[in-house]
């Protein structure tokens, strides 16, 4: 089975790999040309990226793609609420992975802050994500429950971080399946990217996509949020 054999709906985009490695370096380059385009347009350019372990040859690839990373801007979609030094932490993936070399001189707008509560974190976060341009790249992953950035099913605050007029930048997200409390752009604020990717790997995310795209409740799937147009969907098994 692969991603092109699956009815997406109209204008989403099925792009099908055999190879992580094939993969990477595909989504690396769309994204480099996408983020030159932007700059050669208005000057400047935005990225949001997601975090976790799916993304680092992704991350590998990019950081080697020429292009003026002075002009970009770099943000996360979502982070986990602990120190950058923290093994977990998403900016420190980041930092070792794709904000290396000539990208170190990108501006990385990251979500963590050393506060008493969380919601002071993400109202820190909030104003810093003030300064980040118009998005024109967002790369987003999947969990296995159907949850994207930290917009996870049976979140608390939940209801709150889908909807498309709430002003907030960043809220407070817990992931009930995982430890750590989270940080993560609203759905308002995603919603906004110029060109919107969803890069997926495994039999098992397909089967989750599956079942995302037979279905439109999108509280118990938050992913369903960006199934539509405009969307580019990568795929390797």
């Amino acid at each position: 089975m692969a991603i092109s054999e699956i009815k997406l709906p109209a204008g989403v985009r099925a792009h099908d790999f055999v190879s992580p490695a094939l993969l990477a370096e595909a989504l690396a380059g769309k994204v480099a040309e996408q983020l030159r385009s932007a700059i050669e347009q208005r000057g400047v350019a935005s990225l949001v990226v997601s975090g976790g372990r799916s993304p680092v040859m992704f991350f590998q690839c990019l950081a080697r793609q020429s292009l003026d990373w002075s002009r970009v801007a770099i943000s996360l979609a979502d982070e986990r609420w602990v120190p950058v030094e923290h093994a977990d932490s998403n900016a420190g993936l980041l930092k070792r992975y794709l904000l290396v070399g000539a990208v170190a001189k990108a501006n990385f707008i990251g979500l963590y802050q050393t506060t008493a509560t969380q919601e002071e974190a993400a109202q820190k976060a909030d104003e810093a994500l003030g300064e980040l341009p118009a998005i024109d790249v967002l790369v987003l992953g999947m969990g296995d429950d159907g949850h994207t950035a930290s917009l996870f099913p049976a979140s608390p605050d939940l209801e709150a971080a889908l909807r498309l007029d709430n002003p907030r930048r960043c809220v407070p997200m817990l992931a009930p399946s995982v430890p750590h409390q989270r940080l993560s752009m609203s759905r308002a604020l995603l919603a906004t990217a110029r060109f919107p990717v969803l890069s997926i790997q495994g039999a098992g995310k397909l089967a989750t996509l599956r079942t995302a795209l037979e279905g439109d409740l999108v509280a118990e799937m938050p992913v369903r949020a960006f199934l539509h147009s405009p969307l580019d969907i990568y795929w390797c098994p």
